[in-house]
């Protein structure tokens, strides 16, 4: 079982290697994953580690995942590498479960994620996959505003079941997605206070499908 107090140390030898020398404090960690200290102190008696948080320091400090979970070098992972998922971190973009958002560019970090990091995970043969923040509390409470979705380009048959990102004139939305009789393409939320939405099927590419998740605080 991973340690959130070895993970902090990690995090304080990594700090303390931009702080000249300093003592770093738990503080200090907190401060760089943008978590409260009280919330902090709490996630660190719990043992609750902070996925999203970690990831995106991670993607900006460009360290490996692994390492920092696992302490395995990234060589390391050509043995078992139906283990690990390579992953185009897009921290700036945003699926939107309510209204649009903003497409994809290439603006990402490629980091490599243990299987055992992402929650919900569904069967799947491809390890090179994508990732992108989930925004609005239209996929409640499936998913949360915020959390971290892994997208499988690979999978984009809406007629088997499940989560997929769908590219629209609107922007980008996460939702179920169902063809009705008509042609017209139905996207569809979790939260039953947000109605179906319908759009013409020439307006809607399907990005690929919802294969994991890294929940929110």
């Amino acid at each position: 079982m991973m340690n959130l107090s070895d993970i902090v140390d990690k995090l304080k030898d990594i700090l303390a290697d931009t702080t000249l020398g300093k003592k770093v404090f738990d503080k200090d960690v907190a401060e760089a994953l943008n978590i409260p200290q009280g919330t902090f102190a709490s996630m660190k008696k719990r043992n609750s580690i902070p996925y999203e948080e970690i990831l995106e320091f991670c993607a900006l400090k460009k360290i490996s995942v692994n390492w920092l979970f696992f302490d395995q070098a990234v060589d390391m992972l050509k043995e078992e590498t139906e283990k690990f998922f390579q992953v185009r971190y897009f921290s700036d973009i945003r699926a939107s479960a309510g209204g649009g958002a903003e497409v994809f560019d290439e603006n990402y970090e490629t980091i490599t994620i243990d299987e055992k990091i992402m929650h919900n995970m569904v069967g799947m043969g491809n390890t090179e996959l994508e990732a992108i923040h989930v925004d609005g509390e239209s996929m409640e409470p499936t998913l949360q505003d915020g959390s971290i979705v892994f997208i499988d380009r690979t999978q984009t048959d809406i007629a088997k079941n499940g989560i997929f990102i769908a590219s629209t004139t609107g922007g980008l939305f996460i939702k179920r997605i169902q063809q009705r009789a008509d042609g017209m393409i139905e996207l569809i939320s979790d939260n039953a206070l947000y109605p179906p939405q319908s759009i013409p099927a020439d307006e809607v590419m399907i990005v690929g499908k919802v294969v994991g998740n890294i929940e929110s605080l």
